[in-house]
């Protein structure tokens, strides 16, 4: 008996000390919910009181698409970036696809909006004490250079939370830790080693790259997401931390559906909404799936109208289970209502090719559009298939900031993406890329610098 009310008394003060725990935990919410350590609630109005990371100062020294990508959403959102360039040439992209001579490709000035840009030579000791000051006055680091490169620089992780300890260094890689670690890694190698090819494409033909850039843009999405966490846990601890995104992690990220139908596949060894189903041989990986939806509601891109000239004449079409008897109406298919080779999911699987051969027999006589707009009259998911041109010329894009034109100096007027996160309290001006160098002396005067050492710097070529 005493042993039970020893342990009866344990359990119980463990239990105590989990309800104060619990406690003192519920009354710091509670005192930051009264205001207590919170700022009080701005009365100016909605998205006229600053942006979202307003006094976030950001070191980025990426290049190409997969920082870019980040370091720009964040300076959207009101962080400033200082993008740190070689003096003469700058960031690679700068040059490649030029399409206006002496003018910054459309590579790099859709990729670095709203940002500062500064050159310097961090490989002398003046510009490494430059890039040092730096080190100390910005709250994140962001690179995506090969690895070990940004240790070769002097700018260890260690070396780095002596100069500033809040400071965040993000960083992209192809792989994380393991046996491809050291490898280089683009677009197309993240995708394949990502998994996206392998599942894309048609069953009797090749694996295929999307032409969307998950593994270079995505990535970097990714990566602004730890940033903002990383921040934010900041203001609990009082460090900074690292942060790490991989290509190949990122693309796996964005294809966890495939994760997922491998594992159905190793137990059912079938996917019925799978196009091999019920005719054709499931092998032991997830297969290519054309342009099946491979989850729980069948769909198909279906020709419309002028699809023999228009390479876009098409329609992503949803044979949804909840809609059936409407889109039986609508493509004059009612007898399939109640046919019991039709009238159920199940039932329609093994004939999902015959389906959507019929709504093609209909589509083919709508434009992509008619079709749309008919469609959604009876709540059916429906899609055209748009273009870039299309796109570019879509008004209601140009009028929610998706697709932005902007006037840059040397190049005149070019259409871009805007931000796709939209805050209702902090909202994206989206302004130029800057010109090589265009911020460096206001950047080295920010950090204490007069105008003898700045013109010091540049007779040595340090800037």
């Amino acid at each position: 008996m005493a042993k039970k009310k020893d342990k009866k008394a344990k359990d119980k003060d463990k239990i105590s000390k989990k309800d104060k725990a619990k406690r003192k935990s519920l009354k710091l919410v509670a005192n930051k919910a009264n205001g207590n350590g919170l700022p009080k609630v701005s009365s100016k109005p909605w998205g006229k009181d600053g942006k979202a990371l307003d006094g976030v100062k950001i070191l980025d020294f990426t290049h190409v698409q997969s920082g870019p990508t980040c370091t720009q959403l964040l300076a959207w959102f009101g962080a400033d970036v200082i993008k740190v360039e070689r003096p003469g040439t700058g960031d690679i992209t700068r040059g490649q696809l030029q399409d206006v001579p002496g003018a910054d490709s459309l590579y790099f000035t859709m990729l670095n909006h709203n940002k500062r840009s500064i050159t310097l030579d961090s490989k002398s000791k003046e510009g490494m004490k430059v890039l040092e000051r730096l080190v100390k006055t910005c709250d994140v680091l962001v690179e995506n250079f090969a690895p070990g490169a940004l240790d070769r620089m002097g700018l260890t992780w260690e070396h780095i939370h002596a100069l500033n300890p809040r400071m965040i260094v993000a960083s992209v890689k192809g792989f994380g830790p393991g046996p491809y670690e050291d490898c280089k890694v683009y677009e197309n190698v993240a995708q394949c080693a990502g998994g996206a090819a392998s599942t894309t494409g048609f069953d009797d033909g090749p694996p295929l790259v999307t032409g969307a850039q998950i593994g270079d843009s995505g990535t970097g999405l990714h990566l602004a997401l730890g940033i903002v966490a990383a921040l934010y846990q900041r203001m609990s601890t009082g460090r900074g931390q690292k942060v790490l995104t991989a290509m190949q992690d990122g693309v796996l990220n964005l294809c966890r559906v495939k994760l997922r139908d491998q594992q159905r596949l190793d137990r059912t060894g079938v996917m019925k909404e799978y196009p091999q189903y019920p005719n054709g041989k499931f092998g032991d990986s997830v297969p290519r799936a054309a342009n099946a939806s491979g989850g729980g509601q069948p769909g198909s891109i279906v020709k419309c109208k002028g699809w023999q000239t228009d390479p876009n004449a098409y329609l992503y079409f949803i044979a949804q289970a909840p809609v059936w008897k409407e889109i039986c109406k609508v493509i004059g298919k009612e007898d399939w209502i109640t046919h019991p080779d039709y009238a159920t999911p199940n039932a329609r699987l093994p004939r999902l090719q015959e389906v959507f051969g019929a709504i093609e027999q209909w589509t083919m006589t709508k434009t992509k559009f008619e079709a749309m707009e008919l469609l959604n009259e009876h709540d059916i998911p429906c899609g055209p298939i748009l273009s870039m041109k299309e796109l570019a010329e879509e008004p209601s894009l140009r009028a929610t900031g998706t697709i932005v034109e902007v006037d840059h100096p040397k190049r005149g007027k070019y259409l871009t993406v805007g931000n796709p996160i939209k805050l209702s309290d902090s909202i994206t001006d989206v302004q130029r890329s800057p010109l090589l160098g265009e911020h460096t002396d206001e950047v080295l005067v920010e950090l204490g610098y007069g105008t003898q050492d700045i013109a010091g710097f540049r007779a040595k070529k340090v800037i």
